[in-house]
């Protein structure tokens, strides 16, 4: 168990790079996407932290974003290999229309998890799961530690983007 701590180390900080990377090109900062991600976004906003980083985070609380595509794609590639990570996208897929979310951030991240899982499983030697410690942790990293902290840094990098 030990030796796997390097691999869920690096598998949370490629987590944490694929999901974010992944919202802000789908504009997740911009504004609330689905409903209640504007009244999070708010309610960060007046504890000091970052609109659009409320927004991002909000959209991530409330529907099916990059984050949840890749913790599903993990887990349906530790289940059943690429065919596993496929389905869990295309149930990812479903849930976001189900939430009325008229983007395709989740599927997005589902499919690029699926193939970044397989080739770090292929070529690289990990195992599938250490993806789904590598997400949770990421998830955690933006979403339990201080969402003041977080919203601030996503709006930042929001704002190299715009």
């Amino acid at each position: 168990m030990l030796e796997q701590l390097p691999y869920i180390a690096a598998a949370t900080v490629i987590c944490l790079v694929l999901f974010v990377v992944i919202d802000i090109i789908w504009k997740l900062p911009k504004k609330g996407g689905v409903s209640g991600a504007e009244a999070i976004a708010n309610d960060i906003e007046a504890s000091g932290g970052s609109k659009h980083g409320g927004y991002m985070i909000g959209n991530i609380i409330t529907s099916p974003d990059a984050s949840a595509g890749t913790l599903l794609a993990a887990c349906g590639f530790f289940i059943y290999g690429v065919i596993g990570a496929v389905a869990a996208a295309v149930l990812v897929f479903i849930g976001a229309r189900i939430c009325a979310d008229k983007g395709y951030a989740g599927l997005t991240g589902a499919l690029a998890a699926t193939a970044v899982i397989w080739a770090c499983t292929t070529f690289l030697g990990f195992a599938p799961e250490t993806f789904i410690a590598g997400i949770v942790l990421a998830i955690l990293i933006v979403e339990g530690l201080s969402l003041k902290l977080s919203s601030k840094i996503i709006g930042k990098l929001w704002g190299k983007r715009t």
